[in-house]
């Protein structure tokens, strides 16, 4: 039976089992969800940039006043992230063959922009100088054809103290075959005392540039995660933490410097799964997640599970981990309105952040997306972070003014116009992972949530030609209450070579008991307490002389799957032709009791009252709206259009053309309203 506690906080009795809560730490806010037997609470502050653990000891203070031992945070954080963007990572070494130390700038020599003359590269995340080859050549078979030099360790050392190197990267040719070259380099380098990452421990696969950039990603931001969590931990004794990884799942704190990479997509990942949670218990399969924040907007596709990739990239470096696929756009709230060289209006990627803000919070003096918004009363003034923080519409007002001047506009007309190009990007990010890819939006539901999705997604609808939109209860911190939901993850990698008639599931199945065991002793050591594992086993396979592979799941008949895999992704297949196995992989979840959303009981027919009415501007001109507050919603509850719905964290823009309901989840449901339907 377990132990309950009981605590009094701001004259509230929490009855406690075990209680999680939630942080999500973004560019702008960060977001907290705490969930116990008696429910949700939620919370947003300013992020503090300079410090994001300020924020996280001033919402943690906010919820107790002396937190209780049953509490376990779980952490989606963005320092890894910010510190490889702004390239204030670890001072590091990359130790590769010699002769390959140029594989980091040579790349793979494509083009993202072929006919763009003026393009830039992205700044390199080391220089050459640190690039160190060291003479030793293992085949692709994992036989040693070159020795490692006995004083290969020594050289380093001396180069690691000269350039006093913070982190080191080891990425030896085909070690992913035999790793003892490598192994042998970090024993020699232990007495450094600093993090070394091994690309045979962190992606055991082929390909030496993707694998390259992917160990020294790590290597680059590990001391800076490492650093910034140790000094959280610090500061909250005895609480266990956990952080979000970019795979959906969660690592404790302690160790996630050899997973440094894996938080990439911290935050996104949160959200994403939190919203494929929620569709579930709803039952839709197939959303579009839209997640925007002050900084980015943040879209993936899920047709019935988490899409996942392997070739995600940042700024054009590839991390060759399991990611969900999440694109990142520079669209959010807090996205600056420009003028280009040719005179025309531009909006993004450039953000204020937090600090300093849009114009609204008094501080910014660029416009934004949010002071488009304010401008044209799709925010109001004292109702934003349910009221907490009063917007500055006066000085919006003046230097909206400034930017019409400089583009001959009315003040109007350059807000509706913020508008427009933002929608456009966002338009053009869903476009890039559900048309491009061969999926039919209309065939999907929009799942909005972050602070500024509320007050676009309709009209992204439009655009897209999505039928339902769902804006769940918490929208404003969905990112946050995808962490509770999130559990232990492991995902674990192998390169194995096989072919033709060698193909078979018995040497399959034999791989799979190695790559087993070395993931189930890593669960162990994570989670001792004879937790329930769920594993799942997939295959890198190709057709014999393609250069590419599909990732399929080790079924029975794994040869028809393939080819049914291929035959989705590409039109056709190929059965005639034998397959090549290139490496096998598999993921590991410790399943933890599912955290049920709360409900409430039976619909109600009664309508709430709007607070007031209030002005909007539309591209025909402005009109009155109602102005509903969200909590006063129940099940059952019916809005026509026009309104404005403000929560606590977002505020929604029901236009006309589209009609909304409430669930039992509390989550609004807004479909499209056909030309043919006359219910509103």
């Amino acid at each position: 039976m377990a132990v309950q506690q009981f605590f009094l906080n701001n004259n509230r009795c929490i009855c406690i089992d075990m209680i999680k809560l939630g942080i999500d730490t973004g560019g702008t806010f960060t977001d907290f969800i705490l969930h116990t037997d008696n429910g949700m609470e939620t919370l947003k502050l300013p992020s503090t940039p300079e410090n994001p653990a300020k924020a996280i000891l001033e919402g943690l203070s906010s919820f107790f006043s002396n937190p209780p031992d049953t509490l376990e945070i779980i952490h989606g954080t963005t320092v890894g992230t910010n510190a490889f963007l702004q390239r204030k990572g670890a001072k590091t070494i990359l130790i590769t063959t010699h002769g390959f130390e140029d594989v980091l700038f040579i790349g793979r020599q494509n083009r993202a922009k072929l006919y763009d003359l003026n393009l830039r590269r992205p700044p390199e995340i080391i220089d050459r100088n640190s690039c160190v080859g060291v003479k030793e050549r293992t085949r692709w078979d994992g036989s040693i054809q070159q020795p490692l030099g006995k004083t290969v360790g020594k050289r380093v050392r001396s180069l690691a103290r000269k350039v006093h190197a913070q982190s080191i990267a080891i990425c030896l040719l085909h070690s992913y075959a035999n790793p003892e070259h490598e192994k042998q380099l970090q024993a020699s380098l232990r007495d450094l005392e600093i993090p070394v990452t091994l690309s045979s421990e962190l992606i055991p696969e082929f390909r030496e540039y993707e694998r390259l950039c992917t160990t020294l990603i790590n290597a680059y931001i590990a001391p800076v995660i490492s650093s910034y969590i140790e000094s959280l931990a610090a500061q909250l004794p005895g609480i266990p933490v956990f952080v979000q990884q970019s795979n959906g799942g969660i690592l404790p704190a302690a160790g996630i410097a050899d997973h440094a990479v894996q938080t990439i997509l911290s935050g996104p990942a949160g959200g994403v799964y939190g919203a494929f949670h929620l569709a579930g218990e709803i039952g839709l399969s197939r959303i579009v997640t839209f997640d925007m924040g002050g900084t980015s907007t943040d879209v993936s596709l899920c047709d019935r599970a988490l899409t996942m990739t392997r070739d995600y990239a940042i700024e054009g470096f590839p991390i060759r981990t399991q990611v969900i696929d999440i694109h990142t756009v520079g669209a959010g709230g807090g996205s600056h309105a420009w003028i280009d060289a040719g005179g025309l209006l531009q909006v993004g990627p450039e953000s204020a952040g937090a600090d300093p803000g849009p114009v609204c919070y008094g501080t910014g003096q660029r416009i934004t997306v949010t002071d488009a918004n304010l401008f044209l009363g799709r925010l109001l003034p004292d109702r934003f972070l349910g009221g907490k923080m009063v917007l500055e519409k006066e000085r919006v007002d003046q230097y909206m003014e400034i930017l019409a001047e400089q583009l001959s506009m009315s003040s109007v007309d350059v807000a509706l116009g913020i508008i427009k190009i933002v929608n456009a990007n966002m338009v053009k990010a869903i476009r890039a992972v559900s048309v491009e890819r061969g999926h039919d939006p209309g065939e999907f539901s929009l799942f909005a949530f972050g602070g500024a999705a509320g007050l676009h997604c309709c009209e992204l609808a439009s655009d897209l030609g999505i039928n339902r939109i769902v804006i769940p209860n918490r929208a404003g911190i969905l990112s946050a209450q995808g962490m509770i939901l999130s559990e232990p993850t492991l995902d674990h990698v192998q390169a194995h070579f096989l072919s033709g008639s060698d193909l078979t599931k018995e040497k399959l199945a034999a791989a799979f008991s190695k790559l087993e065991g070395k993931a189930r002793k890593e669960a162990d050591a994570l989670n001792p307490a004879n937790a329930q594992y769920e594993i799942r086993r997939f295959l890198d396979l190709r057709y014999k002389g393609q250069s590419h592979e599909l990732t399929t799941p080790f079924v029975d008949d794994f040869m028809m799957s393939f080819h049914n895999a291929h035959q989705y992704a590409y039109g056709y297949d190929m059965q005639t032709v034998p397959l090549e196995l290139v490496s096998i992989r598999l993921s590991l979840r410790m399943i933890q009791p599912m955290i049920k959303l709360p409900r409430c009981g039976e619909k109600t027919a009664s309508l709430p009252q709007p607070l007031q009415m209030t002005d909007v501007y539309f591209e025909n001109g402005s009109e009155t709206l109602p102005l509903y507050l969200r909590k006063d919603f129940k099940p059952g509850n019916e809005i026509a259009p026009p309104a404005l719905i403000v929560d606590s964290y977002t505020t929604i823009l029901l236009p006309d053309g589209f009609a909304l309901r409430v669930d039992s989840l509390l989550n609004l449901i807004i479909d499209r309203i056909s030309e043919h339907d006359n219910n509103y």
